[in-house]
């Protein structure tokens, strides 16, 4: 019998540290030689205030902006006018390329602005229907059922204020351990 391939969400209400979490996973798998790939939507705050999200290629480092507040787009999320095209381009670019030369694919986060995008969500179906380890964030809120029914055998891990330190501190080398199982 095949073998489940390692699927790790990490999920929770917004501001408690999942991309913190995320990062600290995707460096500590790095630093043990894993090349991960695939994308990262930080937010981008001007003096304090939120005005937007990049994307960015995790294998690259190439970015663009995901959405703005304000900005004129028939695309939106909340205030925010999402980039379609620009962020599509380089979305496209970076999942194809964690699909084929990535040990692990990492994903921050599968939201409600990238799915707007029009490649992100069958690339990821298609990450999500390999054997590639992941480790995505996932909205709270999710209500994909395609994307969710690929994720029910996953380890989810639910942070909360109460528990992220501990998190932090214990699930990369958790992770590594079946990863390196896994091999």
């Amino acid at each position: 019998m095949k073998a489940h391939p390692v699927r790790l969400v990490i999920t929770g209400r917004p501001g408690v540290g999942k991309s913190t979490l995320f990062n600290t996973v995707v460096s500590t798998l790095r630093e043990s030689n894993f090349r991960v790939g695939g994308i990262v939507a930080p937010e981008v705050r001007e003096k304090g205030v939120r005005v937007g999200f990049k994307v960015v290629d995790l294998s690259t480092g190439e970015e663009t902006w995901l959405a703005r507040r304000g900005y004129v787009s028939p695309v939106k999320v909340g205030s925010y006018g999402v980039l379609v095209s620009e962020a599509d381009e380089l979305v496209q670019r970076a999942l194809k390329g964690a699909l084929e030369q990535a040990d692990v694919i990492a994903v921050d986060e599968v939201g409600p602005m990238e799915l707007k995008l029009p490649s992100f969500r069958s690339l990821l179906i298609r990450a999500l229907d390999s054997t590639k380890p992941l480790v995505l964030v996932v909205h709270f809120n999710l209500g994909d059922r395609d994307i969710l029914s690929r994720l029910e055998k996953a380890w989810r891990v639910v942070l909360t204020l109460e528990n992220r330190e501990q998190y932090r501190k214990t699930l990369p080398g958790e992770l590594l351990r079946v990863l390196k199982s896994a091999l």
